[in-house]
């Protein structure tokens, strides 16, 4: 059975015995992963996610930490 991203990440959250991300966060995380993807290596994306997670650091201000690293890189179409 393959189940939508919503559906997952609720069950997968209790699991974990948290509680899944808001729809901002959703977003936010989604925006993280697509910066990062277009800034490296696409593997790059769920690893950055997992460190934002590591470091406590919340989904919007890991995005904007994630545009201020690849502007430095030269990605400017970010």
């Amino acid at each position: 059975m393959t189940l939508g991203a919503g559906q997952w990440t609720e069950l997968f959250a209790t699991k974990l015995g948290t509680t899944a991300p808001s729809e901002e966060e959703k977003n936010l995380l989604l925006e993280l992963a697509g910066i990062v993807a277009h800034a490296s290596e696409r593997t790059a994306a769920p690893i950055s996610c997992w460190l934002v997670a590591r470091a406590g650091v919340d989904p919007a201000g890991a995005a904007r930490l994630a545009r201020e690293l690849a502007d430095e890189l030269g990605d400017g179409a970010l």
